[in-house]
Formats: C-alpha cells, sequence, structure tokens
C-alpha cells in the first residue's frame, strides 16, 4: 500500500495472476483435430480405394484443411495476444508454447490432409 503525499488516503495495487489464453488453448485443440482428420483421410483413401474411398477423402480433406486453416489463424491470434504489452494492474496472458504448438500441428494436419487426398485419388486412378 502506498500512501498518497498530503492526504491520508493509500492506493493499493493488486497483483493479477497471469492467464493462459483461451487462443491459444484453441489453436492446439484445432491443430490435433486437424492432425487426426488427416488420418482418417489417409486411412479412408488407402481402405476403401475401390469403393469410393476418394470420395469420404475428398470429405474429410476439406474438415482437415480447415481445422488446420483455422488453428493457424487461432494460434497467430494468440500469439499476439500474448505478445501485446499491458499495464501493471491488467490480465497478462501466457501460453506462447501451446500457441506455436496449435500452429504447427495445423499447418501439419492440412498438409497431411491435402497429401492423403492425392494419395487417394492417385490409388483410385491407377
Amino acid at each position: 500500500m502506498e500512501g498518497v503525499s498530503g492526504t491520508p488516503f493509500g492506493v493499493v495495487h493488486l497483483d493479477v495472476a497471469p492467464v493462459t489464453s483461451g487462443l491459444a488453448i484453441g489453436a492446439l485443440v484445432a491443430g490435433i483435430a486437424s492432425l487426426l482428420v488427416s488420418l482418417l483421410v489417409i486411412c479412408f483413401g488407402v481402405a476403401f480405394k475401390n469403393d469410393g474411398g476418394a470420395w469420404a477423402s475428398g470429405a474429410f480433406a476439406v474438415l482437415g484443411v480447415l481445422a488446420g486453416g483455422a488453428a493457424v489463424v487461432i494460434g497467430l491470434l494468440g500469439r499476439r495476444q500474448i505478445r501485446r504489452p499491458t499495464a501493471p494492474s491488467a490480465v497478462q496472458f501466457t501460453g506462447r508454447g501451446l500457441a506455436m504448438a496449435g500452429i504447427s500441428c495445423g499447418a501439419a494436419g492440412a498438409l497431411l490432409s491435402l497429401l492423403g487426398l492425392g494419395l487417394a485419388l492417385l490409388l483410385t486412378l491407377t
């Protein structure tokens, strides 16, 4: 508590504990979902290559790319939120590693979805 000079009053500065960024957590969840969906793309493309597996792979590839793109965008927004300077009494966000993991998982999931779709189309056409 700091006293205000010339008055009987004082000022109290409360410490606010750091909070994990919700955007960083969301990026990680979306990135992991994108990776899991990319595995479905590959499995459907390989296992059902003669029974319309390319169609199922295509449908799941769209989902995997969308989830991966969302993870990258949300992760970048989360890193921006964490990096932003704050006043001493404002909430400070943490979770830079979570945001970075979400970005990398999302990018890998989107890439694997596209590669799995390409593999499914290649197996169907041959």
